[in-house]
């Protein structure tokens, strides 16, 4: 199968495109075929050797954790699994060796639920980490509930735009922060969209002059140090991009594998109340360039790997 590596830490110039064997499993896994694979920015963390400290990696290294794709083969102590089902996977181990960043691999049937029938497979391949990480923040560390008023930073973002719409879902009155370009996107979430510039306290004030209940930073760069002037008394704030330190009482949220969360999401995609928006794909063997686009910032919603056909 084909595949794309890394052999020592860097960029995305260690990428490279090469042929291995098929995986091997064991008795209590799956074999997916993988469709499509989403690009997430912790796959540049791991592997610039950022977090070397705190995770093995065994070189050569398949980066990558989410996918959506079809179950080949199961063994023979799976349950729930057969050949033929369409799954979506947050593919994560303890070690760095393995990945989605190719055509198959071998998982744990926890790792799977099935794929949203509503979305495409670059949609569904995207909705796994971010999805799960959108969820673990608006549900169950900010408690977002019908009537509150919600801030969401980097409403356009791979998290952030899945944030946003989860809010909407619980009955939240939404708000989010975007560049001037994001801001029709943003609005086509049922979000009410704000620039992020200098006056950002005064757009929010203005739609929101009680404060906020309740606020998302996914966008980083100073964005909860000016969330202070908008608070209400009680607001709860969370961050995924370790940035909770700007804001007394914030917390940090980091998406953790739950089958319940992760089924939740197929529910509310195929209830209608959510939907990826995929910016960009790619074919697997232009991973490098995917790389590159995401390592800029400037993307709307996912990137995502397909493993396109030969015609």
């Amino acid at each position: 199968m084909k595949a794309v590596q890394y052999q020592g830490f860097g960029g995305s110039e260690v990428l490279e495109v090469v042929d291995v064997p098929d995986p091997k499993m064991f008795s209590d896994l799956v074999l997916v075929r993988i469709e499509a694979a989403a690009l997430n920015p912790a796959d540049l963390g791991f592997q610039s050797g950022a977090v070397d400290s705190l995770v093995d990696s065994f070189f050569p290294v398949i980066p990558g954790w989410d996918m959506a794709g079809v179950i080949e083969r199961a063994g023979e102590a799976t349950v729930g699994f057969q050949p033929g089902d369409e799954v979506i996977g947050f593919v994560r181990s303890q070690t760095m060796h393995y990945g989605t960043y190719a055509e198959k691999i071998a998982a744990e049937p926890r790792q799977l639920v099935r794929k949203p029938r509503n979305l495409s497979w670059a949609q569904a391949a995207g909705l796994p980490l971010a999805g799960l990480t959108a969820y673990q923040a608006i549900v169950h560390s900010l408690e977002v509930a019908a009537g509150d008023t919600v801030l969401v930073h980097g409403a356009a973002g791979g998290v952030g735009h899945l944030a946003a719409q989860i809010a909407v879902a619980r009955g939240a009155r939404v708000i989010g922060t975007g560049s001037a370009a994001s801001q029709d996107f943003i609005a086509s979430l049922g979000v009410t969209p704000v620039r992020y510039d200098e006056d950002l306290v005064g757009h929010v004030r203005k739609i929101a002059p009680a404060g906020v209940d309740a606020v998302l930073d996914t966008a980083g760069r100073g964005s909860l140090t000016t969330t202070q002037k908008l608070a209400s008394l009680g607001v709860r704030v969370a961050s995924i991009t370790r940035s909770a330190a700007e804001y007394p009482g914030a917390v940090d949220v980091y998406a953790h594998l739950d089958g319940q969360d992760l089924t939740r999401l197929v529910e509310l995609a195929e209830e209608g109340k959510l939907t990826v928006h995929v910016g960009r794909t790619f074919p697997l063997e232009e991973a490098a360039q995917a790389q590159q686009l995401l390592a800029s910032g400037h993307v709307r919603g996912k990137l995502v790997l397909e493993n396109r056909k030969e015609i």
